[in-house]
Order: structure tokens, then C-alpha cells, then sequence
């Protein structure tokens, strides 16, 4: 391989990386073909399967040595946050729901799972408060019913 062949190498997957919301995996296989590139470029790469060797080790062991830190550093490894919250939103059940049962409710023009939290049963049509959400299943009580 000559030195411009590890040169384009390294640029389409650094660009691949750019181009991909990925979490930096791609860019260190990259890196190390670029630096294979120029170790080729100044007669430092030796015969191709010790080029192959370097890229190999250079990638991995990059990759496993600082990824991590660059993700902390970052701070891409944080859990996910919700954008947006629906506890406070108003729903609006669709059938009688009894206190502490699971019924059907409409909200934001999606039809949920909720759970009546409430001492008395909700009446279908009644304007509800999403006082949780877990998972598919929202929690509800009467609008008003905590003041």
C-alpha cells in the first residue's frame, strides 16, 4: 500500500465519524491510518503486514485508552435527559377509571395507558393531571384534586 492510500483511508473514516452521530468509535481507526500514512510517507512503516500490525494495534489501543475519557470529557456519557416532560400536562380519559385502576386516556392527541392515582374515579371526558410517566403508563388524578 502506498502512503496515500492509509492518508484516504483515514480521512473517509474521520469523515464517516463526522458524519455519523456515532460515539466515537470510527475516528480512532482513523487516526491511526493517518498515522500509518505518514509513517509510510518518511519510510518508517516497514513491508504491508507490519503496516497492518501498527494500524491494528494503534486503532484498538487508542480506541480502549481514550475513548472514555473523551466521552466523559465531553460529557456524552450522561444519561439521556427528557426533553420534554409531560407530568403537569392535561389528559383526558376515555373511559371511567376507578381509583387505582388502569384505564385508557388521551393525551397530547396520543392515547395512553394510565393509571388512576386518585381517591375517586375519574368520569371519561374529566379534565386529569399526568402526575408521572413510567415507561407507556402514565399516572392521573382529577385536575385540581391536590389543592
Amino acid at each position: 500500500m502506498e502512503w496515500w492510500h492509509w492518508l484516504a483511508l483515514g480521512l473517509v473514516l474521520v469523515a464517516l465519524e463526522m458524519a455519523a452521530s456515532g460515539g466515537f468509535y470510527v475516528i480512532f481507526f482513523g487516526i491511526a491510518a493517518i498515522a500509518i500514512g505518514m509513517l509510510h510517507l518518511v519510510d518508517m512503516a516497514g513491508p504491508v503486514w507490519l503496516q497492518l500490525l501498527l494500524f491494528s494495534v494503534l486503532s484498538v489501543g487508542s480506541l480502549l485508552a481514550f475513548r472514555n475519557p473523551l466521552m466523559r470529557w465531553m460529557k456524552l456519557d450522561a444519561p439521556g435527559r427528557d426533553v420534554d416532560s409531560l407530568v403537569g400536562e392535561t389528559a383526558t380519559p376515555l373511559e371511567d377509571i376507578p381509583a387505582g385502576a388502569v384505564g385508557r386516556a388521551e393525551l397530547r392527541g396520543t392515547v395512553w395507558s394510565a393509571r388512576n392515582t386518585g381517591a375517586q374515579t375519574l368520569t371519561r371526558g374529566a379534565r386529569c393531571t399526568v402526575l408521572r410517566i413510567e415507561r407507556l403508563m402514565i399516572d392521573i388524578e382529577a385536575e385540581g384534586a391536590r389543592t
